[in-house]
């Protein structure tokens, strides 16, 4: 009986190839973009979870609202670790990490400048799962010196050689290293990830018993069945007997006074919740992370485009109901019962959902290496093929045939004899109403996707146009230029100025485009702390460089002596302080590790954004320091000879180190990598989603056009025109398009909101974005329901009335 069942289903399915084509193609469609969206979601959610003891690990940060200054921080000072580890108990141990900036690696002739490393403490992998396959995990990181690299970047730097025991030379931090072990590459789905852990032992700062000062990202791993959250409530006591007598002696006031007003503490975040859930500055976060919206985002889209997919199936199986009414009869006359049509029609819907899974797992391997190439992921259809995920397919084969073919089955098989030969049954107008239901929330998804798609291609548009206060075009970084030594410099700078086709050169480490070396210092005014100011080295050539504008005072000169404690600040600064436009001549303090510095404004520059758009723009100092690489404004088009001739140049002073450089408007753009991967896959499924809405709206029109052909005939007779044949049959479509966007507007306007929210500067979703999305939709739908109707409005009438 089953294999009569199936037989007739694949005959059924080859004797209506339109409607059957249309509707595994776009079942196949949305179960594809299901599971390559289900393998996104599935990889955010996972990061971190390759570590055995993930649920146990979290990570300290420091939160606080200084006078104003929402202060999140992803770093901690050095002794929190220990201290923590020795004053509560539910703490089974605790290590630290602290980045190594912009190293530059030496082994005999070859040099690299692209290596990540980090200093950690010796019992780094035993909290953490890395393997190591070569030396020790246990004691390689317990002296001095020592150091742990992975087996690609041992292959780069001695290719077959055993690593173990050769000696890495840090040019820029004059510091030697010796290999202990190796370790495997770094999963793709950590919230980190590093070519060369060195050893913490050796690194002087770590010592440091200052409660003050952050620098270092502290995990502690809790005993098991410990509530963070519980945990989190004995850290101010700790705060207040550690960090109080420091504060007292430095500012002179208690950390019960002080905290009165700011709110400053430190928290635990769980190690799974870093790379999804954190709000902290980026220049102290190891890495950018991901986002729990686009999750979100993507989940409802997979989800939307299968129910769309789903919907076609449904709407496609009804509306060709009447097609084989007389076939349903028949069957009811010769003996059938509703049971054994129900099997049937389910058997046609398992038949046609098989053959879409196996499209549609054709679909993944050929188009995921290109998702992969936009998303930057690293996805593999290899995990489809895991028992537990086989098993989730053939839920989802059994699941979307019932909710795709239930209702045409019981809908069909309920026909009666007598009604189904004549070719008449009841229910017509609701399934009409049912069918234009279902139209209505295709749409509502469609028109919401092709509005998010709008919102943010305008919002990346508006991000690299907006006006910075600085110009970023035409601006060549050249970082490693602070290896050369003080009077190789100044020769290599004068030389680059010699070229007509260089506007100028300044030295700096301030690269305003998320490359920076960070740093900011603790303000007092009137020996009472303010907040913290970012601070920058520059020079005499910086501002006009960047093409910033001094709005007030003058820039620095080196015909004015030594300006060592002279200050530029900008507009927020300016503002923070007090000064206002008064600022010029007024003093204000910085306190660090080498104590207290008293600066006078000379200037003050306009405001610019010299970190992401994400964030508002920080209160920031300039203070007259040469200090970094070099960076050089060029004019003209042919950027490429300018670069030629200072490798040309570079090369003569410096024949060890490799010349590199980065383009500022570049780095700018890199920022926002995250958005644009997302924001390309986003339109990539809203097409997709469209397309697929429309198979369907394309199939309802077909069956229409002819379930109308005899009236169709008759109205060309009576002398309808052909336009007014396709004005007919649009408008019982139009309507559930036009009621979708209604439906879809408000949703869409408040979701884009939302995500528009993570940005300090942002778009207006004005009425436009609608206009645009409702102009987009319409023609779309017009396009698809014209194509069919003008087909059947252009059919000789004489063929059509003989026909019936």
């Amino acid at each position: 009986m089953l294999r009569n069942y199936f037989k007739i289903a694949w005959r059924n399915i080859l004797k209506n190839k339109t409607i059957f084509g249309i509707n595994i193609l776009g079942l196949a469609l949305g179960i594809a973009s299901c599971f390559i969206i289900g393998l996104f979601v599935v990889d955010e959610l996972r990061y971190d979870r390759f570590n055995k003891k993930a649920d146990q690990l979290v990570r300290v940060v420091l939160r606080a609202n200084i006078n104003g200054e929402q202060l999140k921080e992803a770093i901690v000072a050095a002794p929190v670790a220990q201290t923590f580890k020795k004053d509560l108990p539910q703490v089974e141990d605790a290590t630290r990490l602290a980045l190594i900036n912009n190293p530059t690696v030496t082994y005999k002739t070859k040099t690299f400048e692209d290596s990540k490393m980090a200093y950690v403490d010796s019992n780094f992998f035993s909290l953490f799962t890395l393997p190591i396959i070569k030396g020790d995990a246990i004691n390689s990181l317990k002296k001095p010196g020592t150091l742990v690299i992975t087996k690609t970047e041992a292959k780069k730097y001695f290719g077959a050689e055993n690593p173990i025991g050769k000696v890495l030379f840090l040019k820029n931090y004059d510091k030697q290293f010796e290999i202990t072990a190796v370790m495997e590459d770094m999963p793709q789905n950590s919230h980190f990830h590093f070519d060369m852990f060195a050893s913490m032992v050796g690194y002087e700062t770590s010592k440091s018993t200052s409660w003050v000062n952050s620098g270092f990202h502290t995990y502690l791993l809790l005993k098991k069945g410990t509530d963070y959250q519980q945990l989190e409530k004995k850290i101010p006591q700790l705060i207040e007997k550690y960090m109080g007598p420091q504060m007292q002696e430095a500012i002179g006031m208690s950390y019960a006074a002080f905290n009165k007003d700011s709110n400053l503490g430190l928290f635990l975040q769980p190690l799974t919740d870093i790379h999804l859930r954190s709000d902290f500055s980026n220049n102290t976060e190891l890495e950018p992370g991901g986002n729990i919206q686009y999750v979100y985002i993507f989940s409802a889209v997979a989800l939307f485009m299968l129910l769309i997919a789903c919907i076609n199936f449904m709407n496609l199986s009804t509306a060709a109901a009447s097609r084989r009414a007389r076939e349903v009869g028949i069957r009811k006359v010769l003996g059938s019962a509703k049971k054994q049509l129900i099997y049937q029609f389910l058997t046609e819907s398992v038949l046609a959902t098989a053959l879409a899974l196996l499209l549609a797992l054709l679909f993944v391997f050929v188009s995921l290496p290109f998702f992969n190439s936009l998303s930057g992921k690293a996805l593999d259809s290899n995990y489809l093929f895991q028992p537990h995920i086989l098993l989730i397919l053939v839920a989802f084969l059994v699941i979307i045939s019932f909710f795709a073919g239930s209702y045409p089955a019981f809908f069909l098989s309920s026909f009666k004899p007598i009604q189904a030969l004549k070719n008449r049954f009841s229910g017509k107008a609701k399934t009409n109403t049912i069918r234009g239901t279902l139209v209505v929330f295709q749409f509502v998804v469609s028109a919401g996707l092709i509005l998010a798609t709008l919102v943010v291609y305008k919002q990346m548009d508006f991000i690299q146009h907006k006006n910075l206060g600085y110009d970023k075009d035409q601006l060549l970084v050249l970082r490693n230029a602070n290896t050369l030594d003080k009077n190789e410099l100044n020769t290599y700078k004068n030389e680059l100025l010699q070229d007509s086709r260089v506007v100028n050169v300044t030295q700096s480490a301030f690269v305003p485009a998320g490359e920076s070396d960070n740093n900011t210092r603790g303000i007092y005014l009137n020996n009472q702390y303010l907040r913290k100011f970012f601070f920058y080295d520059v020079d005499t050539h910086y501002i006009p460089t960047m093409g910033m504008n001094l709005i007030a005072g003058r820039n620095f000169s080196e015909g004015m002596g030594n300006e060592k404690n002279k200050a530029i600040i900008n507009q927020k600064a300016a503002q923070i302080l007090g000064f206002g436009q008064e600022a010029l001549g007024k003093e204000f303090s910085r306190v660090d590790g080498d104590g207290q510095e008293t600066f006078t404004v000379i200037g003050i520059v306009q405001d610019f954004n010299f970190e992401s758009l994400h964030e508002t723009i920080e209160p920031l100092v300039m203070v007259n320091n040469s200090y970094g690489g070099l960076i050089v404004k060029a004019k003209g088009k042919n950027i490429a000879t300018i670069i030629s001739h200072a490798k040309s140049l570079w090369q003569q002073f410096n024949k060890e180190e490799p010349f590199s450089y980065t383009f500022m408007d570049e780095s700018y753009t890199q920022q926002y990598n995250k958005e644009q991967k997302m924001g390309t896959v986003l339109t990539i499924f809203a097409v997709l989603t469209v397309f697929v809405a429309c198979l369907g709206l394309f199939g309802l029109v077909t069956y229409a056009a002819e379930q109308r052909v005899k009236e169709i005939g008759i109205r060309k007779v009576l002398g309808s025109s052909a336009i007014q044949i396709v004005l007919m049959l649009s408008k019982d479509f139009l309507k559930p398009v036009g009621l979708g966007l209604l439906i879809a507007f408000p949703i869409g306007f408040y979701l884009m909101n939302r995500w528009l929210q993570d940005f300090a500067y942002r778009i207006e979703v004005g009425w436009w974005f609608f206009a645009l999305t409702a102009l987009l939709t319409l023609v779309i739908a017009i396009l698809t329901i014209g194509f069919k109707s003008m087909k059947a409005a252009l059919q000789n009438p004489v063929k059509s009335l003989k026909t019936e």
